[in-house]
């Protein structure tokens, strides 16, 4: 089972409270609140961690992977449709019939800046960390906590950027109700490089970190994968040799997808959940406050419980034949439901009147049902709450965009871009691509290895948008070119900061 820590503190932030949830180790410490503020704040080791901590929760609100984040990508990637019960808003995903006041943009993005936020918070304050006395907190460890505000802020803005394009910068805590106004996607993604430079120096290397907690090969792969969306080839590559042979794919796939199992040796870094710290804050908003150890996302998903999306049929129909990863990405007729003690076999269809006590049906006469990501391996019920830990980053994912790089390069060699192809089809038990294919031919066994591969990880959307694919693979779910690459900014930003107008808004909006 998982052994991940929650340490909460309490502090006030201007005029916002902040209630910190961390990522990991074992006990929970409560701090008196009534001993905190801005000015006497970063004087010890456990405030510090406990700032940094706070810039990690965003990521645990409905805006992001709580709930929205995996309707988004998924629905807009295609590699999931909508059941008829599937709510309206997230309708609006597959339908790409969103506008600026669909309320779970907003809060993706009301997430993403008070993250930002509480990194700024630390960043904002490293000459305080460094006069905490060496003995109280090394040297080594004030670069690493400023390097780990640094890491979340590129992170946040890298969840951003391709989205919207041209988007507020704030890089300090603001002091005044004035706003910010947009500024470049070129001037963010020069902060999102210099943060994640910055942070690959001064993290400590996976060896060395706990689990949950970026480092230094978490920094390099996220920063590959910025260079790979800015199509600087050799840029993405050279990060990416830093973590190649640093880890291995795990034996077995599905052991990425499982609570108990999912930190394998080719974890790199995850949205963490655990549901034993706490999940009264579920439902709440995007502060990034409370309990929020738990996601819908095995609800929502279940086949057995809400079924609000099953996987698309062009999705099931990528899979070659023998390709073990269907079986461990979807549950499909005659499949045993393993959470189920009187071992139930499932079934697709109507169900006739009576079923028979050994079987189960997956209803609405769907092809499959999710897999992966579902805890239907040890018990026959999500129970709303999930543990399992979202893939950001895999080795698997740095393989396949190691190939991408090195057959996009100038002068790329297509025989070692198929050589990283081969790594992860070989764990599929599939036979070799290549030699001798030509630069077309590998980047059309990178473009369907990546969606096998990586299917409900929320990938396939921002392939397809970087690729220029979008408008013809989405066309029928409603795609439009010029407009739909990017998202609306939403219109409580637009009603709340004086510096931006709907003459800001992106185009057809």
């Amino acid at each position: 089972m998982k052994t991940n820590k929650i340490i909460l503190s309490f502090f006030s932030l201007c005029t916002m409270l902040v209630v910190i949830s961390a990522c990991n180790e074992k006990d929970l410490e409560l701090v008196d609140p009534g001993k905190l503020s801005p000015e006497s704040f970063f004087k010890t080791k456990a405030q510090v961690e406990s700032a940094v901590n706070a810039a990690y929760s965003n990521v645990q609100t409905i805006g992001l992977w709580t709930r929205a984040y995996f309707f988004m990508y998924d629905l807009m990637g295609g590699d999931a449709a909508g059941n008829p019960q599937l709510e309206a808003d997230k309708v609006q995903y597959w339908k790409f019939s969103f506008d600026s006041n669909h309320g779970n943009m907003g809060d993706y993005w009301e997430s993403c800046y008070r993250g930002i936020n509480k990194a700024n918070f630390v960043i904002g304050n490293a000459e305080k960390i460094n006069e905490i006395p060496d003995s109280q907190l090394s040297p080594a460890l004030k670069k690493k906590y400023v390097a780990e505000a640094k890491f979340m802020r590129a992170f946040y803005y890298f969840l951003m950027v391709p989205r919207w394009g041209d988007i507020p910068l704030i890089t300090e805590i603001p002091t005044t109700p004035d706003g910010f106004p947009k500024s470049s996607k070129d001037a963010v993604y020069d902060l999102i490089v210099s943060d994640l430079q910055s942070a690959s120096t001064d993290l400590l290397d996976k060896s060395a970190e706990v689990v949950g907690r970026a480092n230094k090969q978490s920094a390099s792969a996220l920063l590959g994968k910025v260079y790979l969306y800015l199509e600087e080839y050799d840029l993405a590559l050279a990060e990416f040799q830093k973590v190649y042979g640093k880890y291995t794919l795990a034996e077995n796939y599905f052991d990425n997808f499982m609570d108990e199992t999912e930190h394998t040796t080719e974890y790199i870094f995850d949205i963490e959940y655990d549901e034993t710290l706490g999940t009264g804050s579920l439902w709440g908003g995007p502060a990034g406050s409370g309990q929020n150890e738990s996601t819908l996302r095995g609800q929502e998903y279940g086949w057995n419980d809400w079924f609000n999306t099953y996987p698309a049929d062009d999705l099931l129909a990528e899979y070659e034949p023998g390709d073990i990863r269907y079986d461990e990405t979807f549950y499909t007729d005659g499949d045993t439901f393993e959470g189920d003690e009187a071992q139930r076999t499932i079934r697709s269809g109507t169900p006739p009147e009576d079923v028979p006590e050994t079987e189960i049906y997956i209803p609405l006469e769907r092809q499959a049902g999710w897999r992966k990501y579902q805890n239907y391996y040890k018990r026959e019920k999500e129970n709303t709450n999930s543990s399992i830990n979202f893939k950001y980053l895999r080795y698997a994912d740095v393989l396949l965009m190691m190939a991408e790089c090195e057959n996009q390069r100038a002068g790329g060699d297509q025989d070692v871009a198929t050589d990283y192809i081969n790594e992860v089809r070989e764990r599929a038990e599939l036979d070799p691509i290549g030699p001798g294919l030509s630069k077309a031919q590998v980047f059309d066994a990178i473009v369907h290895e990546r969606r096998v591969e990586l299917a409900g990880e929320q990938i396939r959307f921002g392939d397809l948008i970087r690729w220029g694919m979008a408008a013809d693979e989405l066309a029928s779910q409603g795609f439009q070119a010029g407009k739909h690459e990017l998202w609306p900014i939403p219109n409580r930003e637009i009603s709340s900061n004086p510096e931006i107008t709907e003459a800001d808004q992106n185009p057809q909006y």
